[in-house]
């Protein structure tokens, strides 16, 4: 096992924001609502199929980058809709917003909602999050009564203090609050609001964690018991 980074070395989520692994511009800000490079692919979820029977559909977009999978499921969805996406630096290349959606350039790990949602999504967005496991216990308030969350996740970015691995106790955790995991697709789904706790408490961010399951740079999350 490599030689865990000093609890002092960890980074706060300010600070880890504020480092190249996050700020990486390599990473695919550009996924559509459908097709090869899209959220339906990379979720395995017909997102507009889960939204189309409601009155007034509403969508919470994490880790956003430049909303065309949002843009496109505006012109799909009633007047009515309520499309948010929140991203860290948001839209590379600005473009007019269609009137159900709203943009927001903000930090996942402080910002919160004024309401809840029909479709809670975070494609990749977990692997640059230094408490992962805080916003996936936040995020699960967020739902609506038959809501859906589902996002990306890597177990074993998830450490110890001794940067040992908690994946298998983290996901037992998860699931036991409720979360479905495949580990074949590295994804997460949660299907109603509810209050979770975890069995972790945050100790901070390893930016040089090196690359994930997807090949890209990632962080390591550093959880001690709670």
């Amino acid at each position: 096992m490599p030689k865990p980074p000093p609890l002092s070395s960890l980074l706060s989520s300010p600070e880890l924001e504020r480092s190249s692994v996050v700020a990486n511009n390599s990473m695919n800000r550009e996924r559509g609502l459908t097709g090869v490079n899209s959220y339906a692919r990379e979720l395995g979820v017909d997102l507009l199929a889960h939204l189309a029977h409601r009155p007034a559909p509403s969508w919470l977009d994490l880790c956003s980058g430049e909303g065309r999978a949002l843009r496109e499921a505006a012109s799909a969805l009633p007047a009515e809709a309520v499309l948010t996406a929140v991203d860290l630096v948001g839209p590379l290349v600005p473009r007019p917003a269609p009137p159900a959606l709203e943009e927001t350039v903000a930090s996942v790990s402080s910002w919160t909602p004024a309401r809840t949602y029909d479709l809670i999504t975070c494609v990749h967005g977990l692997h640059y999050v230094g408490d992962q496991l805080g916003l996936l216990t936040r995020a699960a308030s967020w739902l609506s009564e038959d809501g859906l969350l589902v996002a990306h996740f890597d177990p074993e970015s998830v450490r110890h203090a001794d940067g040992s691995t908690a994946a298998r106790g983290v996901v037992s955790a998860l699931r036991a609050a409720g979360y479905d995991y495949s580990p074949r697709h590295h994804r997460l789904a949660l299907r109603g609001a509810r209050a979770v706790r975890l069995p972790f408490r945050y100790l901070g961010a390893d930016p040089a964690a090196g690359p994930n399951y997807t090949g890209q740079p990632a962080i390591a999350s550093h959880y001690a018991a709670a």
